[in-house]
């Protein structure tokens, strides 16, 4: 069943984790592993640390952006170890495990599970298209976590997850890219109205994709948020002074 679930590393920086993650991977079942950006995954030290597992290697793709990488999952969940606003919202890896076995249960799309580079983890940037967040609970002290580990304690709850039964997911979420399409428009519609702050936008859209991420998007939810915020730039670029002085003069408008 978990053959749903892609693992997505951003910017790996040693070649022996990606080896591990793939180990890990095989462990748990997956075999959907996306690279993005650099990472050598067919150096020996790669190859060494994933034993058996050097199909998954093989078989790893590239994507130039994590955006490009997502495009077609319907959950996205990404990693931290860090605190901060944008991550005040991220649960335990046990807690989240049986929601992502009820998505990847009711819906045929994949679900992503993003980390970050080993150095300093998912940047803000990253964050934005993570609808959920998980959070390894650690010794304060030191609670940066190798990457191939935090990947092995993810994919060991969600295991232990799949093993029991859960309920299916009430809703068939929108590919991620649909989801990406409408925050474009989003950004562009407010910052005309003046909601957004032009000099940080993503401050309001990343408190705006956290609700909409709890509460899950399905693709007809998309089209009716797509029509608003087209309708809102519409009337911001003036559309309704055209359309109010058709009406004085009488002309049928289209």
């Amino acid at each position: 069943m978990l053959k749903n679930l892609r693992i997505v590393l951003v910017q790996p920086k040693g070649s022996g984790n990606i080896g591990s993650v793939a180990r890990a991977m095989m462990n748990s079942g997956l075999k959907d592993l996306a690279i993005v950006g650099e990472g050598r995954i067919h150096s020996f030290s790669a190859r060494a640390m994933a034993v058996h597992a050097r199909e998954i290697l093989q078989g790893a793709r590239r994507f130039d952006t994590l955006r490009e990488a997502v495009a077609d999952c319907g959950l996205v969940v990404g990693t931290t170890c860090r605190s901060g606003l944008y991550r005040s919202h991220s649960r335990l890896p046990r807690e989240v495990a049986p929601k992502i076995v009820s998505t990847i249960r009711t819906d045929s799309r994949q679900v992503a599970l993003v980390f970050g580079p080993e150095d300093h983890g998912l940047s803000n940037r990253d964050l934005k298209y993570c609808q959920w967040l998980i959070t390894i609970p650690t010794n304060q002290d030191y609670a940066s976590l190798n990457v191939a580990q935090a990947v092995m304690v993810c994919l060991y709850e969600i295991f232990l997850a799949s093993l029991k039964r859960s309920p299916r997911e009430a809703i068939s979420r929108a590919p991620a890219e649909s989801i990406e399409r409408l925050f474009d428009i989003m950004r562009r519609s407010l910052l005309k109205i003046g909601f957004l702050d032009s000099q940080n936008p993503e401050h309001i859209l990343l408190a705006i994709r956290r609700i909409l991420g709890r509460a899950g998007l399905e693709e007809k939810d998309v089209h009716i948020l797509n029509g608003l915020f087209r309708q809102i730039e519409w009337y911001s670029d003036g559309g309704w002074r055209v359309t109010q002085e058709k009406e004085r003069q009488g002309l049928k408008i289209r």
